[in-house]
């Protein structure tokens, strides 16, 4: 059975050879700038759904009454906008949490363990007053564009019902 060193480390320094720590350091600096990266593809996406559920609002509340047959569309893609947008966020939550849990791994065989040191100044997380992961805050965000934009839905079709319509 392969232990995780195995799993993590593919050859010994021995059989790597004389550029193991430099290679090794490299390779957990592009790793780190890799989790890096990720966060910024985050924000960028959370950047995009923003404007895109503000926009959807935006033309919502121009046309109002007058073109208001259509606005139970934007509703609907505002509500399929904002749980696509969610779904990516639980997606880049499951992404930089592994990245971390191997940046910690990789961190085992540094001088010191900068990251892992961080965690232990925020008690694992645990500890609300401490740190709340920005992922769980983020994902609230699309929530409330959900609730606004079936708002609008429902109130369109309330709007119809009473009038007989459809």
């Amino acid at each position: 059975m392969e232990t995780q060193d195995e799993h993590l480390f593919k050859a010994s320094e021995a059989e790597y050879g004389d550029s193991y720590r430099s290679d090794y350091l490299t390779m957990y600096q592009d790793y780190v700038g890799s989790a890096d990266t990720i966060s910024s593809r985050r924000h960028a996406a959370n950047s995009f759904f923003v404007t895109i559920n503000t926009g959807l609002l935006g033309v919502t509340g121009y046309l109002g009454g007058e073109a208001g047959g259509l606005i139970w569309l934007t509703a609907l893609a505002g509500i399929l906008f904002s749980y696509t947008w969610r779904k990516l966020i639980q997606s880049y939550r499951s992404l930089n949490t592994a990245k971390f849990k191997v940046i910690h791994e990789l961190e085992q065989n540094l001088p010191f363990a900068a990251y892992d040191r961080e965690w232990v100044h925020l008690k694992g997380g645990k500890d609300s007053t401490l740190h709340s992961p920005l992922s769980a805050v983020e994902s609230r965000v699309p929530l409330v564009f959900m609730v606004i934009h079936s708002a609008v839905f429902l109130a369109k079709f309330v709007e119809w019902a009473r009038a007989g319509i459809g």
